[in-house]
C-alpha cells in the first residue's frame, strides 16, 4: 500500500506542477500580449491628445463647476481609494477575482476610476485577460502623466449615462433640463449611479431601476461617512417624484424623459 499511495502522490505533485508551469506560462503571454495592446494604444493617440478630445465634448464641465456632492457620490461608489492608489487597487482587484472565480466568468472588474478612464479613452468594452492588462498599464501611465484632478474631471465627462448622454454636463441636461451645478443633491445620487449600467439604468428607459441605484449610491455613501443615515434617509424624502408632472409642469423630468412622455401622450 506505502508504495502505491507514494506514486499517487508523486504523481498528483507533478501534475500540480505542470498545471502551475502552464499557468505561469499563459500569464507570461497574457502579460506580454497586454503590453502590446497597451504600446499599441499609446501609439495611435497620447495621453494629451485623448485629453483634447474629451475636452471638446460638447457640455464638457470643468470640475470646480461640478457639485461636490456628486463627486463624492462618484467616489463613494465607484472607488472610494482613488486618492490613494497609484491608478490600480489591488483590494479592489482582489476581491473582483475571487467573485470571479466562484460564478465562473467576469461578474465584477475591480477597475479603478483610472482605469475605467483608460478603458474608454483607449480600448474597447469587451472582457478580455489581455484587454485588462492593457488598461492596467495605460492607467499606470495616465497617473504618471496626469494629475488626480485631471484624471477625475476627465472621467466624469467622458463617461456614458445611457440615451445619447455623454459625461455629465450632457447627462444633468438631457435628463433634467439643469446645468451640472443646478443639481441637487437627489439628482446628483442619481446620475452618480447611471454609468455603471448605462442601458440598465437610463432615466427615460427604466426609471424604476434608475431610483433603485440611486438608494445604493446613498447607501455606500453612508458606508464611506459621506453621509449619516438620517442625511441620506432626507435626500430620499424631499426628492422630487419622477412622474409628478402637475407639481412640476414645465420641466417633469429633462427633455430626455419628457420627448419620450409626450411619444407615449404621458404629458
Amino acid at each position: 500500500m506505502k508504495p502505491i499511495f507514494l506514486r499517487l502522490a508523486r504523481a498528483a505533485l507533478a501534475a500540480a506542477g505542470l498545471a502551475m508551469l502552464a499557468a505561469l506560462c499563459l500569464g507570461l503571454v497574457v502579460l506580454a500580449e497586454g503590453w502590446c495592446l497597451y504600446r499599441q494604444a499609446l501609439g495611435s493617440a497620447s495621453v494629451a491628445q485623448k485629453l483634447e478630445e474629451v475636452q471638446a465634448i460638447p457640455g464638457y464641465t470643468p470640475l470646480e463647476q461640478l457639485p461636490p456632492f456628486y463627486i463624492q457620490a462618484v467616489l463613494a461608489v465607484e472607488d472610494h481609494r482613488f486618492y490613494s492608489h497609484p491608478g490600480y487597487d489591488l483590494f479592489a482587484i482582489g476581491r473582483a477575482l475571487w467573485n470571479d472565480l466562484l460564478a465562473g466568468s467576469f461578474v465584477e472588474g475591480g477597475s479603478t476610476i483610472t482605469q475605467q478612464l483608460a478603458k474608454n479613452l483607449w480600448l474597447s468594452q469587451e472582457k478580455r485577460l489581455v484587454r485588462k492588462v492593457a488598461e492596467l498599464f495605460l492607467a499606470v501611465e495616465l497617473e504618471k502623466v496626469c494629475t488626480k484632478r485631471e484624471i477625475l474631471e476627465a472621467y466624469l465627462n467622458s463617461i456614458y449615462f445611457g440615451s445619447g448622454h455623454t459625461g455629465i454636463g450632457q447627462a444633468a441636461e438631457g435628463y433634467y433640463g439643469l446645468a451640472p451645478d443646478e443639481l441637487d443633491k437627489a439628482q446628483c445620487a442619481m446620475l452618480a449611479g447611471i454609468p455603471n449600467a448605462p442601458t440598465a439604468y437610463a432615466l427615460d428607459e427604466h426609471p424604476d431601476l434608475a431610483v433603485q441605484r440611486q438608494r445604493q449610491v446613498l447607501r455606500q455613501m453612508v458606508r464611506r461617512h459621506y453621509l449619516t443615515q438620517p442625511q441620506a434617509e432626507e435626500i430620499l424624502a424631499e426628492q422630487t417624484p419622477l412622474f409628478l408632472t402637475a407639481i412640476w409642469p414645465e420641466r417633469p423630468f429633462g427633455p430626455a424623459l419628457a420627448a419620450r412622455r409626450a411619444t407615449a401622450g404621458c404629458l
